[in-house]
């Protein structure tokens, strides 16, 4: 699986621990920056994580800032993108279950290491459900194409 990833520097160095450690599990990681703690616009990382699974290149999306919040909404701006603010185990399943969202988004303020790690690892491993969840989705799918 291909997993493009993108941050500003407040979420920088949980990305950089984030992206070594799905590395070190098998994943193919595309690294979107930022590249360093110096001061940077989330909304840029947050498109170019996007472009890459509307163009395919990703499978998945995994988008880091100080709260979560700004890379979330700005993720959710484009067609084809669900993208859930993630803080527990349990959300992470269920926006895979229940929303098959397709970015994860972590407030690096809030969210240690370990627990990204597992938040991203169910996120990537769950499976969408499907049955009336699908017909949720299309809901969401329907605003999309308006």
């Amino acid at each position: 699986m291909t997993i493009s990833i993108g941050s500003d520097h407040g979420g920088f160095q949980l990305k950089e621990k984030l992206v070594d450690s799905l590395k070190e599990k098998g994943y193919e990681v595309i690294d979107r920056g930022c590249y360093n703690l110096e001061s940077v616009d989330y909304p840029v990382y947050a498109k170019k994580v996007v472009r890459d699974l509307q163009s395919q290149t990703s499978e998945k999306g995994i988008l880091i800032c100080t709260t979560g919040i700004g890379m979330s909404i700005m993720a959710n701006k484009f067609r084809g993108i669900r993208a859930a603010l993630i803080s527990n185990e349990d959300a992470a399943k269920l926006s895979r279950q229940h929303n098959d969202s397709n970015i994860i988004c972590l407030g690096a303020k809030y969210t240690s290491l370990e627990d990204a790690l597992k938040f991203v690892l169910i996120f990537l491993e769950e499976e969408f459900l499907g049955d009336r969840h699908s017909r949720r989705v299309n809901m969401i799918n329907e605003v999309d194409e308006r």
